[in-house]
């Protein structure tokens, strides 16, 4: 063998191997249109403050692609949420298992469960929790994106992996009163001083960042943070929230690095100990989490990346089936008369237990980097569950997302349960006992077994 033909076959080598992972970024605009109904049908938009956006990425190089989307809805549940992953997976010529969709909830944004939305028009109902035929225009919005990304695929042939503590955002839920019982009641703003002046109890302090490189020019950065991604809701505009202000922001310092943000576990998380509601804490809030964003690229670590392999275990928790959850009590809401929002609620707990009868099992997915793992937990998640994940590989780089398939609701502990969370008497369609599912579920994804 000559020199010069030992140094072509040698670069030829090199070359496939730095092209073996490529990765693709798209977005879409999925801003609801006026009239839509918010946070499930709570009440209807009226404006628009900012648009919502779907951004994600495409994964190429361990068999067939993955993608992970991220979008500025409350929640996609049952049977949308499948619909959502079958167009992706179309366009991106992959299995609908390997899209991991994710919202980041806020609540100025609307939820999509088609079989619910099915039950009210069927009965001619007031309530409506989204509208069908928008939900597939928005769908398919998405999938032309994907579609119309591929083929700029770009290789990626480094990892990089940051964090940063986030000043001033998250709170848990729960605190002690001053006679030691638990209180519940610390939603995303509060002017209640013993909410606000108690510890900020059990949370993630941590913002993480995975972003992708070619050599040491960055590509893409996924960045995650536990927290109920509100300020103050429920006027009517359509916003993507404090969230959206931080992501465009970073969007714009860096055009050349395409941002997606997702929340982590932050069923039971809040900002309500730093936000008392008033419009500019929006500002405020989304200023502390871009603070965050920044740093955690400033300490990120590059490494090459090796193999990356996905996998998923299908989960089936138990329904909810005593007290306001039942079939029969259920039904009884679905008459004209009760209040729309009531009627919404109980269209989506109906349209879970249709689920659960048709066996249909959750898919919990997880992306193994090898240094670093993506794993995406269903509905609204308590934080316990992302800390569990990480404890059980703290050699590891561990990211969490949450409200994955929304159908679940709130999946509280066990101990929130014995604690009677006062926050667990409509948002939630599951039973006790989800909490040893959920940590045999992370177990066997982040032990590989």
């Amino acid at each position: 063998m000559t020199r010069s033909f030992c140094i072509l076959f040698c670069s030829l080598i090199f070359t496939v191997r730095a092209a073996e992972f490529s990765i693709a970024t798209f977005e879409a605009d999925v801003t609801v249109p006026i009239g839509h109904g918010m946070m499930g049908g709570a009440w209807q938009s009226k404006s628009v403050a900012d648009p919502l956006q779907a951004r994600g990425i495409v994964l190429f190089g361990s068999g067939k692609p993955i993608v992970f989307v991220s979008v500025d809805w409350c929640e996609i549940r049952n049977d949308a949420f499948d619909r959502w992953r079958t167009v992706i997976a179309e366009a991106a010529k992959t299995d609908s298992v390997r899209v991991l969709l994710t919202t980041i909830h806020q609540h100025d944004a609307p939820v999509a469960d088609l079989e619910a939305e099915r039950i009210l028009r069927a009965r001619k109902l007031e309530g409506s929790i989204c509208d069908i035929e928008f939900h597939e225009k928005a769908v398919q919005r998405v999938a032309d994106a994907v579609r119309k990304a591929l083929p700029n695929a770009r290789r990626f042939t480094h990892l990089g992996t940051g964090r940063a503590k986030v000043e001033k955002i998250a709170s848990n839920r729960r605190y002690l009163l001053p006679d030691g019982k638990p209180s519940f009641d610390r939603g995303s703003a509060t002017r209640n001083i013993l909410a606000i002046d108690a510890p900020e109890g059990i949370i993630d302090p941590w913002l993480k960042s995975l972003s992708f490189w070619d050599g040491d020019q960055p590509l893409a950065v996924l960045s995650g943070y536990a927290t109920h991604p509100m300020s103050y809701y429920r006027t009517g505009a359509v916003s993507a929230d404090f969230p959206g202000m931080a992501r465009a922001q970073r969007q714009r310092e860096m055009p050349g690095v395409f941002q997606v943000y997702f929340s982590g576990c932050s069923g039971n998380v809040t900002a309500g100990k730093y936000n008392d509601g008033a419009t500019t804490n929006r500002t405020v809030l989304a200023n502390r989490l871009h603070a965050a964003m920044s740093a955690a690229w400033k300490e990120t670590r590059r490494e090459p990346v090796g193999p990356i392999t996905f996998r998923s275990v299908a989960m089936t928790l138990p329904v909810r089936d005593n007290g306001n959850f039942t079939q029969a009590e259920l039904e009884k809401k679905l008459v004209p008369g009760t209040p729309p929002f009531q009627q919404c609620l109980a269209a989506m707990g109906m349209s879970w237990r249709k689920r659960s009868a048709e066996k249909r099992p959750i898919d919990v997915p997880l992306i193994d980097f090898g240094k670093a793992q993506l794993l995406l937990l269903p509905g609204e998640s308590y934080v316990e569950y992302q800390l569990a994940a990480q404890q059980l590989r703290p050699d590891s780089f561990v990211l969490v997302a949450g409200y994955g398939e929304g159908a679940t609701g709130y999946i509280p502990t066990e101990q929130h349960w014995a604690e009677r969370d006062s926050n667990l008497g409509d948002w939630c369609w599951v039973a006790p006992g989800a909490e040893k599912l959920m940590l045999d579920a992370i177990q066997r994804l982040l032990k590989g077994k």
